[in-house]
């Protein structure tokens, strides 16, 4: 009974999902038009935070800077029409997560320590939610055929759904987040776990 279960995409690869493009770190010194994306910042050696949103950029003097917003303040902030605070940081300490090129090897993490470097932010790639630990309130990646519908939080973990698919519920990060400032509670979606990854 404590055998793994086949895989059923073994002997047919051209059925397997395909993977989400992964996300990529890049400086905001080489970015244009940063408002809306998601960035990290923090400093090399030190540490990074992530969950955050950006601004435009501000000059001050010979500085520049960009406004950095937490995630669930920026989506408060637009989807109420409302200003809220934002720290100005130094542009040299912020990353920007933008979608990168396909990856030409399938994704997945494999066993052990993944050691990265403190030079910069780094982003793992894609993992399917079938080989997560756990799913709730992470970022998600719903794939269909070639579309990629981003920008989702996952709000339960693994469930049978009444077809018998093992699936989790999704919903937008707007709903995710409003239903924290409002408890409004958010419209979801059933989707089926091999057309979802963790971003």
């Amino acid at each position: 009974m404590n055998e793994p279960l086949p895989d059923p995409f073994a002997d047919r690869p051209e059925w397997a999902p395909r993977p989400p493009r992964p996300v990529e770190i890049v400086p905001a010194t080489a970015r244009v038009g940063l408002r809306g994306q998601r960035v990290q910042v923090g400093l090399p050696g030190l540490g990074w935070r992530g969950d955050l949103r950006a601004d435009d950029r501000v000059v001050q003097g010979s500085r520049t800077y960009v406004p950095v917003i937490p995630e669930h303040e920026w989506y408060r902030a637009e989807t109420d029409q409302i200003e809220v605070f934002a720290p100005l940081v130094p542009v040299e300490r912020v990353w920007v997560e933008v979608v990168g090129a396909p990856a030409d090897s399938p994704t997945g993490r494999g066993p052990g320590l993944r050691l990265v470097s403190l030079d910069g932010p780094s982003h793992q790639a894609p993992i399917p939610v079938v080989d997560a630990d756990s799913v709730a309130g992470r970022r998600v990646v719903h794939v269909v055929d070639s579309a990629e519908h981003r920008d989702l939080r996952a709000v339960t973990e693994t469930y049978s759904g009444a077809d018998g698919d093992i699936c989790v519920r999704v919903t937008p990060e707007a709903e995710w987040y409003r239903w924290a400032w409002r408890g409004q509670a958010p419209t979801t979606l059933e989707v089926p776990v091999h057309l979802l990854w963790i971003e």
